[in-house]
């Protein structure tokens, strides 16, 4: 069960890598993200200026992104090294994580975009950006903790 619950607080930490990097301004996901939040219709001198007032929410914010990482990846990693341990292959393991981002991810995102208030023309992009988000960040701790079985 350690092994379970490091693997977890790694999945966490993977979580918020591959979330920093999918939602960078660098990226065409991360564009959408912003126009999302409407930082596209600031200024950059608005912009800045929100960007520093919630600077001090950070680290309550990455706080509980964490645990709720933790959460599903707590989940990913004991599918996945359970199934190992059954003697099923690792394709089946990472199925199982598939599967599950399948039936649950993908239906709370999609409920979150569907009943906000966001700009309709922009809310299959959002939707399909964060779901795409979600199955990265699974498969990689699906096959980080297959390393440990």
């Amino acid at each position: 069960m350690l092994t379970i619950i490091l693997l977890a607080i790694g999945g966490a930490i993977i979580y918020a890598v591959i979330g920093t990097l999918w939602y960078s301004d660098a990226t065409p996901m991360g564009k959408i993200h912003m126009k999302y939040l409407g930082m596209d219709a600031l200024s950059p001198e608005e912009r800045a200026q929100k960007m520093e007032s919630g600077k001090a929410m950070m680290p309550k914010m990455y706080a509980a992104q964490l645990a709720l990482s933790f959460l599903t990846s707590f989940w990913v990693v004991f599918v996945v090294l359970e199934s190992l341990h059954n003697g099923l292959p690792l394709a089946m393991a990472v199925g199982f994580a598939v599967f599950s981002w399948l039936c649950f991810t993908v239906p709370a995102v999609g409920t979150s975009i569907l009943w906000s208030t966001c700009d309709r023309s922009l809310a299959w992009k959002k939707f399909f950006s964060d779901i795409g988000s979600n199955l990265v960040t699974i498969i990689v701790i699906a096959l980080v903790a297959s390393l440990f079985a």
